[in-house]
């Protein structure tokens, strides 16, 4: 009887009322045309870069440049001591001299015993004697010869000049030292005028950049720009000169670079800057607020309100409900999505939800699979994406 009495007790309770539905902010999801970059970080270089070493051995007797300049080709730099290269020189063309003096004076005794040979009035065997003695004076005289082109480009390397225009850099040397010859480095020159801008591209964009640098031409103008470490825009744009011949085993990425004029030099090689890839993607693309994006374990949901009731387990207290008006119609339920560029506050949805749909951008904290939600009246960020787009294209 007591069993009874408490069945009988419970059934008689009220069962407890659903939760309210939690207010949300929904954003009708539509496609539009967008503008953004794709950022790569990225390293000027320069396209000519050369380390000034010596060809002879000696000390700096000139310096003849002010360290950090713009250089002319053919400008002189480096002087090293020419006392011993002079000498060796002028040895040499007194060599030549006395060389061509040998080769003279057997020219003449190899004519006379010829023309005697001739008459029968000399003996053969000094006639060949007389021809191979020629031979030999010609060939003092050609090794001689030799021997003063040698002095001579030592001579001449004993002045070292620019091997073409650019920037040179401090001098490691200085007045008086020792340099070795393919040892001491003097100095180094890189051209600053147009400047190379490298970075790495996933193997996966592969594709798409050598699609660019085959349509040079059919681009936008500003499709490769660079931000400066002071986070300003270099006013130059630049294009494509080489996609490096493979990929990295190691890490999949392939190396691309750009040429950048630079008439100001403002441009340094070495310097860290980002090259931003402007998109030049035309159809329309499904942007959204950033925040309505959920990740969990590294994927990425949206909730998606749906006009819907879901069905009570108890009747009665679904037809209690119905009766007071306040069975909820819009509930949320999640999507996994793919993202594409980041846009400001604003992000790409590249799939997972269609045109059309409304979602949930504030209040994503406390609602769950199926969750009753109420949309609130609060404005959107319906106008995040038009005001990115429009930044960027300020920048």
């Amino acid at each position: 009887m007591v069993i009874a009495g408490l069945a009988f007790f419970s059934c008689q309770q009220k069962q407890a009322p659903p939760p309210p539905p939690v207010p949300v902010n929904l954003y009708t999801v539509s496609a539009q045309k967008v503008l953004y970059y794709d950022e790569y970080p990225a390293t000027t270089v320069a396209l000519s870069q050369v380390d000034i070493r010596p060809e002879v051995q000696g000390y700096i007797t000139g310096i003849f440049f002010t360290e950090g300049t713009l250089i002319k080709k053919g400008q002189k730099l480096y002087e090293i001591d020419r006392r011993l290269y002079q000498a060796s020189y002028d040895a040499a063309a007194a060599n030549v001299k006395v060389a061509e003096s040998n080769q003279k004076q057997a020219q003449q005794d190899a004519d006379r015993y010829t023309y005697l040979s001739e008459h029968n009035a000399v003996a053969k065997q000094v006639l060949d004697h007389a021809v191979i003695a020629l031979q030999t004076a010609k060939d003092q005289t050609a090794a001689a010869e030799q021997a003063l082109k040698t002095a001579a480009t030592n001579l001449s390397y004993s002045i070292i000049y620019a091997p073409f225009d650019g920037t040179i850099g401090f001098s490691q040397v200085k007045m008086g030292n020792m340099v070795t010859v393919g040892t001491t480095v003097l100095n180094t020159i890189s051209t600053d005028d147009p400047m190379a801008v490298d970075f790495l591209i996933n193997e996966a964009e592969l594709m798409r950049f050598q699609q660019l640098e085959k349509n040079k031409h059919g681009t936008v103008d500003s499709l490769f720009t660079i931000v400066l470490p002071n986070h300003t825009i270099y006013p130059g744009t630049g294009k494509i000169s080489v996609i490096d011949r493979a990929v990295d085993p190691e890490t999949g990425a392939v190396r691309v670079r750009l040429v950048f004029p630079n008439p100001q030099h403002n441009l340094r090689a070495g310097m860290s800057c980002i090259l931003r890839v402007h998109n030049i993607e035309g159809s329309p693309q499904l942007v959204i607020p950033g925040r309505a994006v959920v990740e969990q374990m590294g994927e990425y949901f949206v909730f998606i309100a749906k006009d819907t009731v879901m069905h009570s387990a108890d009747s009665a207290a679904k037809k209690n409900n119905e009766s007071t008006g306040d069975a909820p119609k819009l509930r949320a339920f999640q999507n996994k999505v793919q993202l594409g560029q980041t846009i400001g506050a604003n992000v790409i949805i590249k799939s997972g939800i269609k045109e059309g749909d409304k979602i949930v951008v504030d209040g994503v904290q406390a609602i769950h699979e199926g969750s009753a939600i109420n949309a609130s009246s609060k404005p959107t960020a319906k106008n995040d994406s038009s005001a990115n787009q429009k930044n960027n294209k300020q920048q």
